[in-house]
């Protein structure tokens, strides 16, 4: 977030099963359809119950806190094979806020949700049972089962303290910051959990964007104070927390070379260079991105400038925001995409597959349709099952008066759904995908994922000040899907950094397991891969993040298949399918 500077079936040995519950069978409606077939997501927030509305005090001292909006996450928190839905919210303040102050949310309004969704597709507002209202003024939300107990647990970031709740697998959850020893300092945005050392346990990654306790400074001319642009402040490192394996974390930035100081707000994980160990990218506002590579040897080193994705194609720094690392042209590298403001461009970056990415926002045309828009929540997503990741953008500018100045850009926009053609060209197809991508939001944060379980993926979006957006992809393809969710048991329990590999008859996809990535979210921590005309995955190879690579044949698609890691790289496991 930056100001703009004047202008500027079950395999025998319980390797393999089918997911069958909770409507995991069901699939897609099939209708002929063209190749170029536009999206078609559909706002159902009402019609399923949920009524929330993010909290976003603004006040005549203009704090950089009031333009950044909050995080959302898609996870199974109960098991039952359904995604819940959890939104983080704000808290009040005044007109002046002294330095130190640490804000509480003084009522229902300004709680944190948690929405439960039941068998038939709506949500019911679970938050007080749960013990999710949260503390403070929250930002983002991460998701990861960091003690490997089979339940999905939950870190939320905030101004001034962040908050660990560890899912009791009863439907509540149980604030254990201070064990744990993971609340930090500061203003802390996205996190990402993830197994940096390969130890089988999840380690967590948290961000912060800028040293800032409620700084009066005035920005702008005297008769009309302004949001501050980050350069006016001094950036700060992230924290890293080792995961010790006994409920206890140790933070070990320093150690591991990951605290070198940016002004951090989106983060993504992926293996770019295919050693087998997780790498780390990191969104900054207004200074050049960080790409930490894993030494393997359990230190990182920051290679940005070097790898070609710490600027853009210009050689300038940009209001890096949402991203997303995932290989959108089949090629088995990872790409990388970052948002940021109107008159930046998106930036796409291509892996060449030899420790450096091309800027290629210009080639693919992701430039020139999103010069005059600014991003922030971004995930690739395969909205169509094509076999090719498509982008979905919530969009809006920071400056609710940017129309003063300049004319041509908005404060309120529409998302934006980007189809890729074959791993060559993006093309705007949201004006033809539903009415949602004319409604003009303060969208913030975005997380995907497979709502109803129909091989067609969801999306949420929430704004800043304003409702979150649950967004039903009803997308009419005859093209098939499959989707897969790992349970490690050497690896952590979520196969968190997993690398998937599908086959089919038109050639192969990749995938790296993670909830993290776009804005403040987390996201489903199922794999999904559009198959196309085909009707299953003529080969399936993951490699685990213990190092185990194992291979599946003639996987049917039309579901969510279950896949226990194996004890061996031969496959052989003592695990039953379940």
């Amino acid at each position: 977030m930056s100001i703009p500077l004047r202008m500027a079936g079950t395999v025998v040995g319980g390797a393999l099963a089918v997911m069958l519950g909770g409507g995991f069978a069901q699939t897609a409606a099939v209708v002929p359809a063209p190749e170029a077939v536009p999206g078609n997501f559909v706002d159902v927030t009402a019609r399923d119950g949920v009524d929330f509305h993010h909290q976003a005090p603004h006040s005549s001292r203009k704090y950089l806190l009031e333009t950044m909006g909050s995080g959302v996450a898609l996870f199974d928190y109960d098991n039952d094979g359904r995604l819940d839905l959890y939104l983080v919210n704000g808290a009040p303040f005044g007109d002046f806020v002294p330095k130190g102050t640490i804000l509480q949310k003084t009522g229902p309004e300004y709680w944190n949700r948690l929405y439960h969704q039941k068998a038939d597709g709506t949500f019911e507002d679970v938050t007080e049972k749960a013990g999710l209202a949260g503390v403070g003024y929250g930002m983002g939300a991460a998701v990861g089962d960091y003690d490997n107990d089979g339940y999905e647990d939950l870190y939320v970031t905030a101004l001034g303290g962040n908050h660990l709740y560890h899912n009791n697998g009863d439907g509540t959850f149980t604030d254990v910051t201070a064990k744990a020893g993971v609340g930090g300092s500061g203003w802390s945005t996205s996190a990402a959990w993830v197994d940096l050392d390969g130890d089988g346990y999840l380690d967590l990654v948290v961000l912060r964007y800028i040293q800032w306790d409620w700084d009066d400074v005035w920005c702008g001319p005297r008769d009309n104070r302004g949001y501050c642009h980050p350069d006016v402040f001094k950036p700060i490192s992230m924290l890293v927390y080792h995961n010790n394996g006994n409920g206890t974390f140790t933070e070990e930035a320093q150690q591991l070379g990951l605290d070198k100081p940016g002004k951090a707000l989106g983060i993504a994980v992926a293996d770019f260079d295919r050693d087998g160990h997780p790498d780390i990218f990191v969104a900054n506002d207004s200074m050049v991105e960080f790409l930490f590579h894993n030494k393997g040897n359990g230190t990182f080193e920051e290679e940005g400038l070097e790898s070609g994705v710490a600027v853009d194609g210009d050689g300038r720094t940009f209001a890096g925001m949402g991203v997303d690392f995932a290989d959108y042209d089949n090629d088995g590298w990872p790409d990388l995409v970052v948002d940021d403001l109107a008159n930046q461009k998106y930036a796409l970056y291509r892996n060449g597959g030899d420790g450096s990415f091309s800027y290629d926002s210009y080639v693919t045309g992701v430039g020139g349709v999103t010069l005059l828009h600014s991003g922030w929540g971004i995930r690739f997503v395969d909205y169509d099952n094509d076999g090719w990741k498509d982008l979905l953008i919530a969009q809006a500018h920071d400056l609710d008066t940017i129309e003063k100045s300049f004319p041509d850009l908005h404060y309120r926009e529409p998302p934006m759904l980007l189809r890729n053609l074959a791993g060559k060209k993006f093309v705007n197809v949201g004006p033809q995908s539903g009415d949602v991508f004319h409604q003009k939001w303060v969208g913030r944060g975005l997380a995907i994922g497979d709502i109803d379980n129909d091989g067609r993926v969801d999306a949420v979006i929430t704004e800043n000040g304003g409702p979150a957006h649950i967004l039903m992809n009803r997308t009419q393809t005859a093209n098939h899907w499959i989707g897969f969710k790992l349970v490690g048991h050497k690896s952590n329990r979520d196969g968190i950094g997993a690398v998937i590999r599908i086959e089919t008859r038109k050639g192969s996809q990749w995938a790296t397991v993670t909830t993290s990535s776009s804005f403040l979210s987390a996201s489903d921590v199922r794999a999904h891969f559009g198959l196309g005309s085909d009707t299953s995955a003529k080969t399936v190879v993951i490699r685990w993040p213990s190092g185990i690579v194992q291979t599946l044949s003639d996987v049917a698609g039309g579901r969510y298949v279950r896949v226990e890691e194996p004890e061996s790289a031969a496959g052989k496991s003592s695990h039953a399918a379940k």
